[in-house]
């Protein structure tokens, strides 16, 4: 008789923090110096944060690096009284690890991703595997799966992409993306940029802007060149942000979604309008 086992329930502490054990090995580095190497690092989500973070018993972190924070940042992280300073390679970096206030965390030190906030560790590792920006959450899954849709794409009244081969891309907690073959779009029709972006779940983006004279936000097409092996469906194709463009999919045109990217497209323009 075989006993099956359950995951535990994410714990939420009454400061609203929701918590859980992950049985991955997890170490940051910074300058070339392993500042963490955890192999029972906890996963955190902080209230009205959509993406968790990792937290470290203080053992497994390199603390002979910190010292209290000179100007710590009040005010972040769900509460937390303190916050550390980090000394790699000669140079300190400001409010790089904290604390929560919760006890059940305790003993405990969680990090700044620098490719999410500026500043803090700079590559990160579960196992053998390098990830980007923040951990990935469990319980958000990512799939890329080829499709017989017929897709067609519009800005401004313009087609620029139509397919019968899409690769759909179904990311928990955001719209459906339509990954488009590069002969099916209209490249001559965008311009390269220089902006790209990096994701946990698919890889690191490069990006093209719209050439015609409407008021249309910069950097509304994106591809993963070398994408991650769980999304390789998508590796070169072209997506359009659906906040920013319009997209009929056999023949039904789809509402514009509202979503936090919309709201960082249009802020994006306004920083590179003259």
């Amino acid at each position: 008789m075989s006993t099956r086992r359950t995951a535990a329930p994410v714990r939420v502490t009454p400061e609203g923090l929701g918590w859980e054990p992950s049985g991955r090995w997890v170490r940051g580095r910074t300058k070339g110096v392993t500042v963490v190497d955890s192999r029972h690092p906890v996963l955190v989500w902080e209230p009205g944060v959509p993406v968790p973070l990792y937290a470290f018993p203080r053992e497994e972190v390199r603390a002979d690096l910190l010292r209290p924070a000179q100007h710590p940042r009040t005010g972040t992280h769900t509460g937390s009284r303190i916050f550390y300073d980090l000394r790699v390679d000669g140079e300190w970096l400001e409010n790089a690890a904290w604390t929560f206030p919760a006890a059940d965390l305790a003993g405990h030190l969680a990090f700044e991703w620098s490719a999410r906030t500026g500043r803090g560790l700079d590559h990160w590792y579960e196992e053998e595997e390098e990830i980007f920006v923040h951990p990935r959450d469990p319980y958000k899954r990512v799939d890329a799966l080829p499709s017989g849709r017929h897709v067609l794409v519009e800005i401004d009244g313009t087609v620029v992409a139509d397919t019968r081969h899409p690769v759909l891309l179904f990311e928990t907690g955001l719209p459906t993306r339509y990954y488009i073959p590069r002969e099916d779009v209209r490249l001559d029709l965008l311009r390269s940029t220089s902006h790209s972006t990096a994701c946990p779940y698919k890889g690191t983006a490069e990006y093209w802007s719209w050439r015609g004279g409407a008021d249309i936000p910069a950097d509304i097409v994106w591809s993963y060149p070398e994408p991650l092996a769980a999304v390789a469906a998508v590796k070169g194709l072209l997506a359009f942000y659906n906040e920013a463009v319009d997209i009929t999919v056999d023949g039904e045109r789809l509402a514009r979604p509202d979503t936090h990217f919309g709201a960082a497209l249009s802020a994006r323009s306004a920083d590179r309008a003259p």
